[in-house]
């Protein structure tokens, strides 16, 4: 389907559960992967399984020490004859307690590279993580690679293509479906608030009628249809295949993970200690929505990556106007 389309399905199922989205994400994260940068063996042997449901796939870049600096993992990966040993941990992996294939980033020869690691390789070790702040039924599991064999051919790409197959591709497709993801928090936290303040009764009024709460309510209605149009916008250039989509995308996800994470807290005050209780759904979203600050390249990576690709955009463009005054 087309990336607005996309975008759309993923803001729907966001809507209802951040978790199923976050699942879907990864998963869709590693066949767009293997899609692009798999070899014709690598590609007919995992996507029509990845497609039907057969398999379950899972993208292992986070580590217990490396979080957002994602070019200086630590697992190693060292060649040895026919195949490739793997050594190291991978932390927070979502889908990681099910999943049948890992997309994994390692350093090979000090470059990242990308490996397709199954799940019953031995030497693979899985570990159950819970008692997350948000988004807890999305099987986070912790990964450890203990001298587990990988076969030359599972490599995706070539040595030192890992921030190409694993950060452009995987990350840029994440990125973009939890902005998306945010745009559906923010927009279920809206519709729990109106369905919320035309029922409840503060000082004889109906809450809808109290000025402070009509404030909070016009924020949020204008802050998630804001979010939603800069996801419109990337997904548009996505599909154009504009370069500009690349900074967009980035935009798009940090102001609708900011948007929402606003939105769930006033919706939570709205809701008032109802909010804060396991019978309304605005707890949940709060709790998502704060998951939605740090996953996909945390905010002030967001905002490292705009003013630095932005200002240089910015320049750029202030360059070629010139230009074209200067010849006129």
């Amino acid at each position: 389907m087309d990336m607005i389309t996309y975008g759309l399905l993923n803001e729907e199922i966001g809507h209802a559960c951040s978790s199923v989205r976050s699942l879907i994400t990864v998963h869709d994260m590693v066949a767009a992967t293997i899609l692009k940068w798999g070899t014709y063996k690598q590609r007919m042997s995992w996507l029509p399984r990845l497609t039907c449901g057969d398999a379950i796939g899972a993208f292992a870049a986070s580590e217990p020490a490396v979080g957002s600096d994602i070019a200086n993992v630590e697992t190693v990966a060292v060649r040895s004859g026919d195949h490739y040993v793997l050594s190291g941990k991978k932390k927070w992996i979502t889908f990681g307690q099910i999943a049948d294939l890992f997309l994994v980033l390692a350093q090979c020869e000090g470059k990242p590279t990308t490996f397709l690691v199954e799940r019953h390789t031995p030497g693979l070790w899985t570990k159950t993580i819970s008692g997350m702040l948000g988004t807890r039924a999305s099987m986070l599991a912790e990964l450890e690679f203990d001298e587990c064999p990988v076969p030359i051919e599972n490599m995706l790409g070539r040595v030192g293509f890992g921030l190409l197959t694993a950060v452009s591709t995987g990350l840029g497709l994440g990125r973009y479906s939890v902005a998306w993801g945010c745009v559906g928090i923010a927009q279920a936290c809206v519709d729990a608030c109106v369905k919320y303040t035309n029922e409840r009764r503060q000082f004889g009024l109906l809450l809808r009628e109290h000025q402070l709460i009509q404030q909070l309510l016009a924020d949020m209605i204008t802050n998630v249809r804001a979010a939603r149009l800069l996801c419109y916008q990337a997904g548009y250039l996505k599909d154009s295949n504009d370069p500009d989509e690349i900074l967009n995308t980035f935009i798009a996800k940090y102001f609708a993970s900011r948007a929402a994470m606003k939105i769930a807290a006033d919706a939570v005050q709205i809701h008032g200690a109802n909010g804060c209780g396991p019978n309304y759904s605005v707890q949940r979203y709060f709790r998502d929505a704060k998951i939605m600050e740090i996953i996909e390249g945390t905010n002030q990576i967001q905002q490292i990556t705009i003013a630095t690709h932005g200002q240089e955009s910015y320049l750029a463009e202030l360059s070629g106007r010139e230009l074209i005054e200067a010849r006129a």
